[in-house]
């Protein structure tokens, strides 16, 4: 059964459509052979009936030798009476033995209505009985019309429906087949500019068809795809290159000590060289932790999330820093729960405060407060201030850059590679949360780094 069913989209909806057309044709055929024959038979039956009332009037009143001729459309008439003997007949039917009585009845009229085979001719006749009273006693009246113009309308239209029911469902097909392949069309040129996308061509884009309808959307969402895709490689590229130059520097470095160490025999000077290359070593395992992690955020890994108290969590990543070259004040607002991987915020805590400390001159703040309705969900909001340098506006975004430093105070020397507030934005946006610089408060100086994410709602 599958191998008989079309395999493609076009042949599926043409055989579709025609048999969807070719039942509605069989239904509204037979229901118009139905109504038209139902309303001619009606017609006819109305004739004999009116041919029969009036010659059952004569009838009563004696005077059957007054009966014209049948009316147009009437074949016969006879009355019989309650004996079986005719008592009048219409010219065709004389000498016509009497048509079965009607049996015992009250004296009125009855009116009796079915089909026989043609008693004169080749058509089919509908015939009425009226059952009535006579001087001579009770008398049937018999009228029979002819159903030539009903049988005639029957064959013209099932013969139109059975040469026209064939040409009208090819004539659906052929519409359906045409309409549906130049409504793929544009889809199969999609198909055929992805198919030859490689990952060395992700810069190409499929054709946008100028129909606005839901062809066009597909081929705009492709292109949307493609270009997120594209900055993906892009930025994966960049990202090779930008951890390849970083991890060069400290391994050179790192090669030129050890060297240094080999070729000098005073061993006066090993522990200095041996203690510089411990520092690019450590230098180099941060780097390759912030490299791995980084790599863990692209992957899309999903967060261990848990109700979390954010308060707590804050005052013991600050509490537990040894050693702060710059004091850090609290201002925490009581039990702010949210929803998130603790040692992920954890993370998010310790690069904001370790990038203020790093540019601070004498102060750095962190306030944590919530905005919103007690009961619930609302935005907790952390802020990193501190009374450094400062980050000019135009380079507000670009520090969430990896690898980004902004001038000389803020070179490897002094910091780290770049990488922090990369990975405090990344994190913060893996928790449904945002990370933003500000200005500093009523225009101060120094930089403002705040941190929303989504409460947890209170019971």
């Amino acid at each position: 059964m599958r191998r008989l069913w079309p395999t493609t989209v076009r042949a599926r909806a043409t055989v579709g459509a025609s048999v969807v057309v070719a039942a509605a044709l069989a239904l509204a055929s037979f229901a118009l052979l139905g109504l038209l024959e139902a309303n001619l038979i009606r017609n006819a039956e109305n004739d004999a009936r009116r041919q029969a009332e009036t010659v059952a009037q004569l009838a009563s009143a004696g005077k059957l030798g007054r009966v014209r001729p049948p009316a147009r459309g009437i074949d016969f008439v006879q009355v019989v009476g309650a004996d079986g003997r005719v008592l009048f007949a219409s010219p065709n039917l004389a000498g016509a033995p009497a048509f079965p009585p009607p049996g015992p009845g009250a004296p009125g009229t009855r009116f009796h209505t079915w089909r026989v085979r043609p008693v004169d001719g080749e058509y089919r006749q509908r015939v009425v009985q009226v059952v009535t009273q006579t001087p001579d006693g009770m008398a049937t009246v018999y009228a029979g019309a002819s159903l030539r113009d009903a049988d005639a309308a029957d064959d013209t239209t099932t013969a139109a429906l059975v040469i026209g029911m064939p040409l009208l469902l090819a004539t659906v097909a052929l519409v359906t087949w045409r309409v549906t392949g130049h409504a793929l069309r544009p889809v199969e040129e999609i198909r055929a500019e992805v198919a030859e996308i490689s990952d060395r061509g992700l810069h190409r884009r499929v054709p946008v068809p100028a129909t606005h309808d839901e062809v066009a959307r597909l081929a705009e969402t492709m292109n949307a795809t493609l270009d997120r895709l594209e900055a993906s490689g892009i930025r994966q590229r960049q990202f090779i290159a930008d951890a390849s130059h970083e991890l060069r520097s400290p391994i050179t470095v790192l090669r030129t000590q050890l060297e240094v160490a080999l070729a000098v025999q005073d061993p006066e000077l090993w522990p200095e060289l041996i203690s510089g290359a411990l520092e690019d070593i450590e230098r180099l395992q941060h780097l390759t932790a912030d490299l791995l992690l980084l790599a863990r955020i692209d992957a899309a890994q999903p967060v261990a999330a848990a109700p979390l108290d954010l308060t707590a969590l804050v005052r013991e990543v600050v509490e537990g820093r040894l050693g702060d070259r710059v004091p850090v004040r609290l201002r925490l607002e009581p039990d702010v729960e949210v929803t998130a991987g603790a040692l992920w915020l954890g993370r998010i805590v310790t690069n904001l405060v370790d990038n203020a400390q790093r540019y601070a001159d004498a102060r750095v703040d962190v306030t944590l407060r919530t905005t919103g309705h007690p009961t619930r969900p609302g935005t907790a909001v952390l802020e990193v201030v501190d009374d450094g340098p400062g980050i000019p506006t135009a380079d507000r975004e670009r520090i969430f850059e990896r690898f980004t430093r902004l001038d000389d105070s803020r070179s490897r020397d002094h910091g780290g590679a770049g990488l922090g507030l990369a990975i405090a934005r990344d994190l913060s946006t893996h928790h449904g949360g945002t990370l933003t610089a500000e200005g500093g408060a009523g225009g101060a100086g120094g930089a403002r780094l705040v941190l929303r994410l989504p409460t947890s709602p209170r019971p």
